[in-house]
């Protein structure tokens, strides 16, 4: 037997198999048929493995012929997972494509391989029945027409279709996305502000006063009597803050009472970690470690900026020595994995989250998309599903702990909401404060932020260990900074309870933080008794409470769900103060029938065109008259795309039944040559179930989840009155801004949203749109509701239509003249005996028909068609003998409304 496995035996124990119900399937892991592969990238390195192969045909034969067929498929399936877990495949992008393919569990990796004529690259991590294939360039798209061709046979199944030649074992593709490198995240550290200073050391003795003395004594005792000598420990101020008191993390009681983070390891996702640094080493986890820009089992920064992890990674977990300062888990373990310093792909992001996810319990995740005030980015569905699979499945089934900065492009009128990371439910989004307990210029704000700490900001930062032997860095800041300390509270609680499950820390996120600011009118009660501000989420991180919490805290049941039908609003949005409100009602029994017992997250998928994206914003009231700002709007953000399936995320909602009527209010702020309309939208309600062994877990993302052909109830409008829209930031902000605030909600606004009656049916629920207007408002002529939009704007509908009231005055103009012309030429009929007096001119007129010749028209006469003709003239089919009309045509306006017919519709 080898010294050294080529995998993780301890983990391989660990390993479980999955449930059988729907939401989740079992891992679907290829079967081995002795089929010889065709050599690929990664072949080379899977049968080395494996394994010497032998030459002992005949026992072999006799072996396999002994064990079960399905057996033996189950067998071979999970030595390939347990392969597949132990060394991520190198990949050669400049020579192969790769394919992520999502199975059924009874079809065979390798017939597909066949059918393709790719080779089998092995299963996809953690994630079940996803596998990689590869392929080289030139063959690529035939490949991919292969996979679109299945594709297609499997939709026309799903509609009932039969499809001949299509063989039973490859009627099992559900999913399939060719892979692509590309530079995905940045890390969120802000650029320094103006009058931003250099951050200084901790303050002598000589600046405190007689209270920060003592406290600084206080602070020196705690430090001996927990053996703490590191250097900068005093400087850092995020643990312990004796000069502004109370703006730390409140953990050094967590400390004395033996919680120090045993037991817990908290993984890095950044651009490395330097475990040969002296505060890094005793605790570095190299079997959680990996490098998915290098490729290789060491995630040591390469590149001259790549120090961020290292120094986010010193936060959590610096060792108690002599070289810098302690992280806030002083004892736990800490993992590296490298994603950000060069490009990457789906598969390795979706890897990296899931990475060794038995051991690694927490992934700190400091970056996102751009915080520049214009990006509007969500993870792709790969990513989607193995950010599901980690909660569900990760540590033994109680989830991973996933932890992301919420964002430093705050100045930039950036929102969290924006960011696909930060606004999932499975993120413990953290803001940051300054060293006063102030928000910081960078910081972003919206509706899914749970928690705030200490960063940046107030002439200080914090003060972590450096990549280097012996290297400390006293300007972490940003949201960068903020999060890591989450991180390391959350792990402080896994120490010291580690049952809890993902949703549990986040019960006791909320349960725990500190309001702070409450003279700030932003601040709005909720349902469960706790205050919430969409700046500081529910407050300050408080360890000691957080932990003492968890102790005793009772653990939530699984996680149930409600989701609304699509529901169609196809309605333009009004320009300025006011907003356009849909409404839904949600009644208990639609509860009940989900198992739904209280809320959790409420997620908005919604679809707004518009031709600037950065003028709307978004507004949830909840039946509790709770309000969530889900989007906000920004002055950078000039894209034409508006929201295309775009899901928002709140946690304000946080404890409420989630009976009654749920209105969506969407604004169009800026009165401009811009416009949109709001399409439709489906309200997501999560929370705790009502009976827990009833409750089956949620099936993995699917690309159809948003699908919505049919509309799914009908709207009517009237007027309401809209809340209050935000304060901006000051363009260009200082070190200490002031804080940007908002009116508390009036008891107007909990009073004006009506609803008229409607008939509530299981398959077509009440719902009412609603035109939001302020009182102040001057009012407007607006287009009846019965008429078609066209899929214009309101401009281009009062031009449509008044075109056509003009043309429709012409016509019966037209036709009036007409009319009289025929009357007075049937009193002049030769039938009537009739006679009127000749003039001169009409005289000469006859002469001329006497003679044979026709009566010229006259040319430049506006009317001079019309004087004096017959019938006949008029409405003659018959061709002039000259081929000479001389007719005014009218100038037709050929222009059309604004936007294309793609623009208004979806998709």
């Amino acid at each position: 037997m080898p010294d050294k496995l080529p995998f993780d035996v301890h983990r391989a124990r660990r390993l479980k198999p999955r449930s059988s119900s729907t939401s989740s399937a079992k891992h679907g892991q290829p079967k081995d048929k002795g089929v010889r592969r065709r050599k690929g990238p990664g072949s080379r390195k899977l049968r080395q493995i494996a394994g010497p192969t032998t030459d002992n045909t005949e026992e072999s034969q006799i072996l396999t012929n002994s064990i079960p067929p399905t057996l033996t498929v189950t067998i071979l399936r999970f030595n390939a997972h347990l392969i597949s877990s132990a060394i991520v495949q190198t990949r050669n992008y400049d020579s192969f494509d790769y394919f992520v393919v999502q199975l059924q569990q009874s079809t065979d990796p390798q017939t597909l391989a066949s059918k393709l004529n790719a080779t089998f690259e092995g299963p996809l991590g953690e994630l079940p029945n996803h596998f990689t294939f590869s392929c080289p360039k030139a063959q690529s798209a035939d490949v991919e027409a292969t996979l679109e061709e299945l594709r297609h046979k499997r939709l026309l199944r799903k509609r009932g279709l039969s499809i001949e030649d299509d063989p039973e074992e490859l009627q099992g593709l559900q999913w399939h996305q060719k892979q692509e490198l590309k530079q995905r995240h940045v890390k969120r550290v802000p650029a320094p502000p103006t009058g931003w200073q250099k951050p200084r050391q901790a303050n002598n003795a000589g600046q405190l006063d007689q209270q920060q003395q003592a406290d600084k004594a206080r602070l020196e005792e705690i430090a001996s009597s927990l053996d703490i000598h590191d250097p900068i420990f005093l400087e850092q101020w995020h643990l312990l803050n004796y000069i502004q008191k109370g703006i730390d993390v409140n953990v050094t009681g967590v400390w004395q009472n033996g919680v120090t983070g045993q037991g817990v390891t908290a993984c890095v996702i950044d651009d490395g970690l330097d475990f040969t640094s002296n505060d890094l080493k005793p605790n570095y986890y190299a079997n959680g470690s990996w490098d998915f820009n290098d490729k290789g089992p060491e995630p040591k920064p390469r590149l001259s900026d790549d120090r961020h992890g290292t120094r986010c990674a010193g936060e959590i977990a610096a060792a108690r020595n002599d070289v810098c300062g302690v992280g806030m888990a002083y004892d736990s373990q800490i993992s590296g994995v490298r994603i950000l310093s060069a490009p990457i792909s789906d598969e390795d992001e979706a890897l990296s989250i899931n990475y060794h996810y038995q051991e690694n319990d927490i992934y700190s995740c400091s970056w996102g998309p751009p915080d520049d005030g214009q990006t509007m980015e969500a993870p792709g569905l790969l990513i989607k599903k193995a950010m599901v699979n980690g909660v569900q499945q990760g540590r033994d089934g109680r989830g991973s702990v996933f932890v992301f900065a919420a964002g430093n492009g705050a100045a930039k009128d950036d929102n969290c909401n924006f960011d696909g990371y930060t606004n999932s439910i499975y993120s413990i989004t953290t803001g940051a404060i300054d060293r006063a307990g102030d928000h910081p210029y960078y910081s972003e704000k919206c509706s899914a932020l749970l928690v705030v700490t200490p960063s940046s900001g107030h002439s200080d930062a914090i003060h972590t260990t450096d990549v280097g032997f012996n290297t400390c860095y006293n300007g972490h800041g940003g949201t960068s900074a903020a999060g890591p300390l989450m991180v390391g509270a959350v792990a402080l609680a896994l120490s010291a309870r580690p049952e809890l499950t993902w949703r549990d820390l986040q019960y006791l996120t909320i349960d725990t933080s500190v309001p702070i600011h409450l003279d700030d009118a932003e601040w709005q009660d909720t349902a469960t008794g706790k205050k919430f501000s969409h700046t500081y989420g529910y407050g300050k991180l408080d360890t000691y409470s957080f932990v003492e919490a968890a102790k005793t805290f009772e653990l939530v049941k699984p996680q149930a769900w409600y989701h609304s039908p699509w529901i169609a609003v196809a309605h333009d949005i009004p320009e300025g103060d006011k907003g356009l409100a849909a409404s839904f009602d949600v009644t208990p029994e639609m509860l009940e029938n989900a198992n739904l017992a209280r809320l959790e997250h409420v997620t908005v998928t919604m679809n707004v065109n518009h031709t600037r994206r950065g003028d709307l914003s978004v507004e949830l009231k909840s039946p509790q008259n709770t309000v969530s700002r889900l989007s906000t709007s920004r002055k950078n953000d000039n894209a034409r795309s508006g929201y295309t399936d775009w899901t928002f995320m709140s946690v304000v909602h946080w404890g409420e039944s989630g009976v009654g009527t749920w209105t969506v209010i969407v604004k169009d702020t800026i009165a401009n040559e811009h416009q949109g309309q709001f399409s439709d939208w489906r309200l997501n309600l999560w929370g705790e179930s009502i009976d827990g062994s009833k409750q089956e877990l949620h099936p993995l993302p699917d690309e159809h989840d948003d699908d919505h052909e049919i509309a799914t109830a009908s709207v009517t409008t009237t007027s309401v009155e809209p809340t209050s829209p935000p304060t901006d930031l000051p363009e260009h902000p200082t070190d200490h801004p002031e804080r940007p605030t908002k009116p508390k909600p009036t008891s107007a606004d909990t009073t004006a949203f009506t609803t008229p009656a409607t008939t509530t049916t299981p398959t077509a629920p009440s719902v009412t749109s609603e035109v939001a207007e302020a009182t102040h408002t001057t009012s407007e002529s607006y287009l009846a509701g019965f008429l078609p939009t066209f899929g214009v704007s309101k401009k281009t509908q009062i031009w449509i239509y008044g075109s056509i009231v003009l043309m429709a005055i012409f016509g019966i103009c037209l036709f009036a003249y007409f009319w009289q012309q025929k009357r007075k030429r049937q009193r002049n009929s030769r039938e009537n005996y009739e006679f009127e007096m000749v003039n001169d001119e009409d005289l000469d007129d006859a002469r001329q028909g006497l003679t044979g010749s026709r009566r010229r028209k006259r040319g430049g006469e506006l009317y001079d068609a019309f004087a004096g003709e017959s019938d006949e003239e008029v409405f003659s089919d018959e061709d002039d003998d000259d081929g000479y009309h001389d007719r005014d045509t009218p100038d037709h306006d050929t222009g059309s409304g604004s936007g294309s017919a793609s623009q208004d519709e979806k998709r």
